[in-house]
């Protein structure tokens, strides 16, 4: 019988430090690590060596969401994760499990058997029922920017101001998730790095991040071995990129960020509790 989940779904130390969000792909086309975790043994040995180091929620997605994805439809996207988040959860039932999707179905599925947060990386405009779904557990949601889909994301990068433009539309998002009666305690933005923006783009973000704080609600930053990490160090290869992650690991725990999305937790966890004890009050 499906249980849904009644923890605290916040990490432990929310809002003082900067908070880890640890990335496993459950899918055989991620840009990254996509393929590597194929088996329940490798997925449990991830999830122990992201518990033994550090990590704050863990974040499982069935869908890639990389530029020229194909979208499997949540039938397969369901039957990816659900037997995964049932593991996991059987295992570790204390852990925060985010997840990544921006079908209504996978996330009603998922937050019956125990998910505790749903991160959306088209915010609800894909599919608005994702709200509805968000409104009736009651449960953390990540709203990020973004534009179009997989397919055509890489050619809607044309912004007559980027930062005001994220920002009206992170607002725009916030307000159809208030309008559907997602508390406001539960919203989470996230400027969407790397999605339908360029290089440039990218580092006008993260240069401003203080515009983001005026609309008052916890950040996430996803930039973990993203393609212009990978252009700035002339590096193609997204594992060799951990390096130019920290950098921005870094300038979050200056911002005071309230969470990172990264790949390698152990290495993230330790630069960042350096760069707490530097610059957060």
């Amino acid at each position: 019988m499906p249980i849904i989940n009644k923890k605290d779904p916040w990490p432990k130390g929310w809002g003082q430090k900067t908070s880890i969000m640890g990335v496993i792909n459950l899918t055989p086309d991620s840009f990254s690590d996509g393929g590597d975790l194929n088996s329940s043994k490798k997925v449990l040995d991830q999830v122990n060596h992201f518990l033994c180091n550090g990590v704050d929620v863990i974040d499982l997605g069935a869908q890639s969401t990389r530029p020229g994805a194909e979208e499997v439809g949540s039938c397969i996207e369901i039957k990816r994760l659900i037997p995964y988040l049932k593991l996991i959860k059987s295992e570790y039932p204390d852990v925060l499990i985010s997840i990544d999707t921006f079908n209504s179905e996978v996330a009603y599925e998922a937050l019956l058997n125990g998910a505790n947060w749903i991160n959306d990386v088209t915010g609800g405009r894909r599919d608005i029922n994702i709200l509805d779904v968000v409104s009736k557990f009651d449960c953390p949601f990540v709203i990020t920017h973004s534009r179009g889909n997989s397919q055509n994301m890489n050619e809607l990068s044309n912004y007559e101001d980027v930062l005001n433009d994220v920002k009206d539309s992170l607002d725009n998002l916030i307000k159809k998730a208030l309008e559907k009666n997602i508390s406001e305690r539960n919203i989470i933005i996230d400027p969407g790095i790397g999605f339908s923006k360029d290089i440039n783009q990218n580092l006008e973000i993260l240069k401003n991040l203080d515009l983001l704080k005026n609309l008052n609600l916890p950040i996430l930053i996803g930039a973990s071995r993203k393609r212009f990490i990978g252009e700035i160090l002339n590096e193609t290869n997204p594992k060799e990129r951990d390096i130019g992650t920290l950098a921005v690991s870094c300038l979050c725990s200056q911002f005071n960020i309230d969470i990172v999305r990264v790949h390698n937790v152990k290495l993230n966890y330790q630069i960042l509790k350096v760069a707490d004890k530097i610059y957060r009050k």
